[in-house]
């Protein structure tokens, strides 16, 4: 599938719920309006702002605030700073096994033997 000149190629914004949005365009006011006044003074990689927007995008709204003021809360003079990307987004759980114990498509299990004496 190709995306026409012009249209967003498809990725993770496609998933975004509607807070998660929302958040999305006040980082990006953010980014627009009030980190040029304050400059450059970000000590991890990638910058505060950025690491907000990835959380949001790929973990939503609420797991992405979460990661985002965890991050800036470590941005303190006493912190060293350095790489820190976006954890990845946690695996679904596994559905419950319905299958009695058996794989599927796999043998019938056998009919239990008799005891002798019983």
């Amino acid at each position: 599938m190709t995306s026409r000149p012009g249209e967003p190629a498809p990725g993770p914004a496609a998933g975004i719920g509607p807070a998660a949005r929302v958040l999305i365009l006040l980082v990006r006011g953010y980014r627009r309006f009030l980190s040029p006044l304050l400059g450059q003074q970000c000590r991890f990689q990638p910058s505060c702002s950025a690491y907000g927007l990835e959380a949001l995008q790929v973990h939503g709204a609420l797991r992405g605030s979460w990661l985002t003021a965890r991050r800036i809360g470590r941005c303190h003079p006493f912190n060293r700073g350095g790489l820190d990307p976006v954890p990845p987004r946690r695996a679904a759980p596994a559905a419950p096994d319905t299958s009695g114990g058996r794989q599927a498509g796999g043998p019938a299990p056998a009919e239990p033997k008799e005891l002798p004496g019983a």
